[in-house]
Order: C-alpha cells, then sequence, then structure tokens
C-alpha cells in the first residue's frame, strides 16, 4: 500500500479532533441522561415503549429493540458518558490501533442507539452530524500509529457536505439570501436567540448586508480550498473556523458549530498546529497492515455511500439535514433555506379559577420579555427547540405538544423537570391554555428605559382552556 496514505502530517489534527468529539459525545449523552424521562421515557411525551411497537429494527437499530426500561435507558446514557470521558482524557490511546477502534465504537453505538428511538426530539441535524463523524474517528487511531489520509478526506468531504450544502439550499432558498437582507430578520427570529444575539440584531444595517455576503463566501467558496494542495486546506479551514466561530457568538446551535470547527481542525497542518499545542510528535509511529486495510475498506465503502448526498446537494430538489441509511453513515445538511421575517412564540399559562392565570418558563426560548437570553450551547434544549417549531403551526407538533399539556395538568414531575420555572409548585393547576404572542427584540432605547429585551403582542389563542376532564 503506498507509504503517502498513512502519514505524521495531521497527527496533532487528529489529537485535536478526536478530544473534541468526545468533549462533544459527553455533553450528547449528559443532555440525554437529563431530558430523557420527561421526553421519550416510559410517561414521557413521545414514550420509546410505544415507538418501539411500530419500527422495525432494520428502519432504526437500536439495541432497545431487544430491551426497554427507563433504568435500562439510563445505564445506556451513562456508560456512554463515562466511555466518553475516559476518551476525552486520551485513555484510547494507551491501547493498540484495534483497542482504540473498539473503544470508539462504544459511543458511537450507544448514541446511534438512542437517536434512532428519540423520534422528533432527536430529529436535529447536529444528531447524524455526530454520528458521521464519529464512525470516522473509530478508524483514526490512536496516539502510536500514522494517520490515514483517507479518513482525514473524508472528514473534509462531510465538512464541504455541511458549508456548500447549506450555502447551496440559501441560494435556492428564500430570495432574502440573494438581496443580502436575511440577517435583518435571523438574529431575532431565530431558534433560540442567546445573550449577545439582542446585540447582533442592533447592528447597523450595513453589517446585516456583510454578514450575509461574507456567509455566501464562506459557505460556497472557502469549502472547496480543502481539496487543494497546502497552505490552501489550513487557509480555508482557518476561515471557516472563524465564520463559525462568528455563529457561535450569535445563537445556541446546541453542538453545530462545534463540530463544524473540529472538522474543519482536518485542513490544518502540523506546521500551523505546533504554535498552538506545543508538544512532541513521537519518532515512531507505526502503520500494521490490518490497520491500513481496515482503513482503506471502510473509506471505500463510506465513499460509495456518499454518492447520494453529493447527488442531493447538487439537484434542484435538495433535501436538508436528511440521512441515507438507518446507522446514519452518510447525511446531508442545510439550514435556513427560508427565513422567519416575524418570531412567534407560545406562552402556556395555568389557573385554578380561569381568572387569574400564571406563565411557565422555559429554560432557553423567550418569554418574561424582560430575561435576558440565556445562553446553553453546546448543551442543548431539545423541548425548547420543538417550542419554536411548534409556534409554526398547530397540526404539524399536536403529537408532542398535546402530550405536554397534558402531562402539566398531571403535574409529571420528568415533564416540569424540563421548565425553568412551574408556577404551580405545590399541586398542578386545574387549566391550561396556549397563548400566541409576537415577538420583537426592543430597540437600544426602549431597552434603556424598560430593561426589556423584548415586545410582545398577543396574537389570539394557541390552544383555548383546557383541563383533564
Amino acid at each position: 500500500m503506498p507509504a503517502w496514505l498513512f502519514t505524521e502530517e495531521f497527527y496533532l489534527a487528529r489529537l485535536v479532533i478526536q478530544r473534541g468529539l468526545a468533549l462533544i459525545y459527553s455533553i450528547g449523552f449528559l443532555v440525554t441522561i437529563n431530558q430523557f424521562k420527561g421526553l421519550i421515557g416510559s410517561n414521557g411525551l413521545l414514550p420509546v415503549p410505544r415507538f418501539l411497537t411500530y419500527v422495525k429494527f432494520w428502519q432504526a437499530p437500536s439495541i432497545f429493540h431487544f430491551h426497554y426500561s427507563d433504568s435500562f435507558f439510563a445505564l445506556i446514557s451513562w456508560i456512554g458518558l463515562i466511555v466518553s470521558i475516559a476518551l476525552v482524557l486520551g485513555l484510547a490511546d494507551k491501547l493498540p490501533w484495534w483497542g482504540s477502534a473498539l473503544i470508539w465504537f462504544i459511543p458511537w453505538l450507544l448514541y446511534l442507539s438512542i437517536m434512532n428511538v428519540g423520534q422528533t426530539f432527536y430529529g436535529f441535524g447536529w444528531e447524524s452530524l455526530l454520528l458521521e463523524i464519529g464512525f470516522l474517528a473509530i478508524f483514526l487511531g490512536s496516539s502510536k500509529t500514522l494517520v490515514p489520509i483517507v479518513i482525514i478526506f473524508l472528514l473534509r468531504l462531510i465538512l464541504f457536505k455541511l458549508e456548500f450544502g447549506a450555502g447551496l439550499i440559501k441560494m435556492r432558498g428564500d430570495e432574502c439570501w440573494r438581496d443580502l437582507t436575511c440577517l435583518d430578520y435571523h438574529h431575532e427570529t431565530q431558534p433560540m436567540p442567546n445573550p449577545l444575539s439582542w446585540h447582533f440584531h442592533n447592528l447597523p444595517t450595513w453589517i446585516h448586508r456583510c454578514e450575509v455576503a461574507g456567509n455566501h463566501f464562506f459557505q460556497l467558496i472557502v469549502p472547496w480550498g480543502l481539496f487543494l494542495p497546502q497552505p490552501l486546506p489550513t487557509i480555508a479551514a482557518s476561515l471557516i473556523i472563524g465564520s463559525q466561530s462568528w455563529l457561535v457568538l450569535s445563537g445556541n446551535f446546541s453542538w453545530l458549530n462545534w463540530s463544524a470547527i473540529l472538522l474543519a481542525v482536518s485542513g490544518l497542518s502540523n506546521n500551523f498546529l505546533r504554535r498552538l499545542i506545543p508538544i512532541e510528535i513521537p519518532a515512531s509511529l507505526i502503520s500494521p497492515t490490518s490497520y491500513q486495510m481496515t482503513s482503506l475498506i471502510i473509506s471505500l465503502l463510506i465513499l460509495v455511500l456518499s454518492y447520494k448526498p453529493i447527488m442531493n446537494m447538487i439537484s434542484p430538489g435538495q433535501k436538508m439535514n436528511a440521512s441515507f441509511d438507518p446507522l446514519h453513515l452518510v447525511n446531508t445538511y442545510g439550514a435556513f433555506g427560508s427565513v422567519t421575517k416575524k418570531r412567534f412564540e407560545i406562552v402556556i399559562e395555568g389557573s385554578n379559577d380561569q381568572k387569574t392565570w400564571q406563565e411557565y418558563q422555559f429554560k432557553g426560548k423567550p418569554g418574561d420579555p424582560k430575561a435576558m437570553p440565556a445562553q446553553y450551547a453546546p448543551y442543548h434544549l431539545r423541548l425548547d427547540w420543538l417550542m419554536w417549531f411548534a409556534a409554526f403551526g398547530r397540526e404539524q407538533q399536536s403529537h408532542w405538544f398535546i402530550p405536554l399539556i397534558e402531562k402539566l395538568l398531571q403535574a409529571n414531575q420528568d415533564v416540569l423537570k424540563l421548565l425553568k420555572y412551574n408556577p404551580f409548585p405545590e399541586q398542578a393547576p386545574k387549566f391550561i391554555r396556549a397563548k400566541y404572542y409576537l415577538y420583537t427584540f426592543t430597540s437600544p432605547q426602549e431597552r434603556k428605559e424598560t430593561g426589556a429585551y423584548w415586545n410582545r403582542e398577543l396574537v389570539g389563542d394557541y390552544i383555548k382552556t383546557v383541563s383533564l376532564k
């Protein structure tokens, strides 16, 4: 096998990617531990046992097809978290390549099992992204081995699909991407603004125009540099890291942006990373024949499977955030092909007499106009995100929203833990309703006068008053 296929050139890049990916795995499992009971537990909004009765194993491969209980689900999640922390600490590097691969296989298998039964609450693009990167990480080798160039190339290919696919879907979508006005709205209407989003929204208009133009440059032009000779991949990767950092500062997109930053590290050479990571690269790195053959076979498999997502990307009917196999080995990405121009929020209220109503407050989504938007990413508030989608229409989210209302009327503690504030700590309210509000960011002058980040205007009822009876 040609010697150039295995090199020390990306030794430091591999180190950063593996440690960073293990940290993202840790966050993903921690999110699951904290939230699964209320969302998909046996008494949750979308119970896994019910889901498993009508979905076959080959449709959604998961170990939970063989056994499910909330305690078993929690055990699997904790094992995933513990193994991921061990990988963050570099414990797999002490093993031969096949031992390292087996350790990396564990969080991938466990997270796949969780995602494939997570239903709507695990339907986000960064779930598949984590699994796609995680599968390749199994074959990246350990600190004792040379780095397989083919795996590095495939990591860059994922980044290309992520960036270029998102750029294409924007140009094919909302007209505001073409007339450079989308960022006039996006910071205000994005799913979950963060503490800086108010400031970004109130930037001068010309900066918003530059943001959109820069987005097109970073997503449609820069990614091509990942496949050119050095130093162009390092330059392209650095630019992508910069653009993704801007998104980190301006919004709460779970671990999506951090995953993109990790993927961009695959374009950074040792010479570049030595300035940031001053460690010695071992003098005698190995690449056993079994390691070489396994890496090559897996790479060829992924390249063949990548045909469909690549064809989808260049298709006029481009899908976004879709997987092309039940193992999520190859996926397509893209977001915000259309940008919401107005922000509507659902405010859930409870009462015992239908005269005095008190609001439930969520951890991340806007509620109290005076509350500063919170920073949660890379942690993921799944229910808060779905509430943003629910504001688009009752019908498409009723399969979990109606159970949410029911659980609040029952004072279900696992569901209440997903919220920031429960106005009825002693006993569940007798009645619940959901109001529909238009939210807009305040101007600097309005915030100075009122201390509020949001103005809100009542639009009408989302759900009229209901009770358990």
